[in-house]
């Protein structure tokens, strides 16, 4: 649910923008700069996970992040101003941060080496399934509301249902989070080890050897200290070597521009020619695209191992984006009056459609599954937090520069997405190492 919320709430802003515009008499810069300052939100939210989740629990983070959930889809419903609105979307993006934090570490933390990366898959799977919900939520909401998004329901705007939707799913994760057994590697840390035993016989089955498997962590988490920033430093360039490696990773997971995709689908099509309510259908479309590749690295991801998907991931988005860029590039006019010729047209959303694809079952997945397992055990999460809040921040800089980059050239934009595509399959290739089948205790 964590993911879901994710998911839904950092992209159900792609069917309100239009309304917000209208509702609100504002242009494509303040658009940007409400639909991005989530992102900074998330930023910050990840790094203050690392140090939530070490000091209070798992649970309690995540209960935590539920609650910011609510309180921001309720107040993103019904602002009385751009500037109020986007102060709630911050709370939202607060919220987003802590999930991506709290939900890979968690699973990474209690599941088997052998399921690890297919149960670390189900948090992509769930964010995917969370940007599809909002997809088809903002679509039906805005037919019902006449094929606008500032039609009427009930007396309230069809964007504004769209924002404050979330406020249930919020709900359910916080009552869901009640239900889970707290991490044992933070019962361990924190003195509760009988309590740490009942929970690795329920996840790790009867078979396992609890007093090898409780010795086992107790030792890696006696042998270190609480984490601090400081520990992350250190090598030729600041940080240690495996800490920009996550940031790297998330950062060319963001600078294939996937994102504008998810939140901005309705006005990039928009300004080649078709109409709100079809834009919206698109964005749902890709959107089971998305659901489709992610089922299929949550069937790979351990057979096959986590390089080969980010591999053949990087050459697919490179292929899609480079022919995107080609087809943009037939783009006559500007604003709702732009249009693309039938043949560029079909083979722009085709690109797209290719291009969300190769990225889900590869770097939409990997990246997540790695992060949550290739730090050592004593900076895994403030790691994990760093690298995720240099990923947000990578998410905000391509979002806020979306619009004023399509102004300027559409095409060239996503030629600049297609060079990073490109730039990912060395790094992986040079970069990346394999942990498919290793422990956890094992990350040095």
């Amino acid at each position: 649910m964590g993911g879901f919320l994710f998911g839904y709430d950092s992209a159900v802003i792609n069917g309100a923008v239009t309304g917000i515009q209208r509702h609100f008499h504002v242009g494509s810069g303040e658009t940007a700069f409400v639909v991005a300052i989530a992102l900074l939100g998330s930023a910050v939210g990840a790094v203050a996970a690392g140090w939530l989740a070490d000091h209070f629990g798992r649970v309690r983070t995540m209960l935590l992040a539920a609650t910011l959930f609510a309180i921001s889809g309720v107040g993103s419903m019904f602002p009385p101003s751009i500037q109020v609105l986007a102060t709630w979307r911050v709370l939202g993006g607060i919220a987003i941060g802590i999930a991506s934090v709290i939900a890979p570490t968690y699973i990474a933390e209690v599941a088997p080496a052998a399921y690890r990366g297919r149960l670390a898959s189900f948090q992509q799977l769930a964010i995917v399934l969370g940007i599809t919900v909002s997809q088809l939520a903002n679509y039906a909401l805005n037919s019902a509301a006449g094929g606008e998004s500032t039609g009427h329901l009930a007396g309230i705007q069809a964007w504004r249902w769209m924002l404050g939707v979330e406020t249930v799913p919020a709900l359910i994760y916080g009552l869901m989070a009640l239900s889970i057994p707290e991490s044992p590697r933070h019962l361990i840390a924190t003195g509760r080890e009988e309590k740490a035993r009942q929970v690795l016989r329920e996840v790790e089955g009867p078979g396992v050897d609890l007093d090898s498997r409780v010795a086992e962590i107790r030792a890696v988490l006696h042998s270190e200290h609480k984490p601090r920033l400081t520990d992350l430093t250190g090598g030729r360039f600041g940080l240690l070597p495996i800490v920009w490696v996550g940031i790297g990773a998330s950062v060319f997971q963001q600078f294939v521009g996937i994102n504008v995709i998810f939140y901005y689908s309705s006005l990039l099509w928009q300004s080649v020619g078709i109409n709100e309510s079809n834009s919206l259908l698109i964005s749902l479309s890709t959107s089971i695209i998305n659901v489709i590749g992610t089922v299929i690295a949550m069937l790979l991801v351990d057979r096959i191992g986590r390089k080969p998907l980010a591999l053949a991931g990087s050459i697919g988005m490179a292929a899609a984006l480079s022919t995107a860029a080609w087809a943009f590039s037939y783009r006559h006019g500007t604003g709702t009056s732009a249009t693309l010729p039938s043949l560029q047209g079909t083979v722009a959303l085709v690109a797209a459609h290719v291009f969300v694809l190769c990225f889900a079952f590869s770097w939409g997945v990997v990246v997540w599954v790695l992060l949550g397992e290739m730090f050592p055990n004593k900076i895994r999460a403030l790691a994990l937090s760093v690298a995720a809040s240099a990923q947000w921040i990578a998410n905000w800089a391509i979002t806020v520069s979306f619009p004023d980059l399509s102004d300027w050239n559409l095409s060239a934009t996503y030629v600049i997405y297609a060079c990073f595509a490109l730039l990912s399959i060395p790094f992986v290739a040079f970069c990346i190492k394999e942990t498919r089948g290793k422990a956890l205790e094992e990350m040095g």
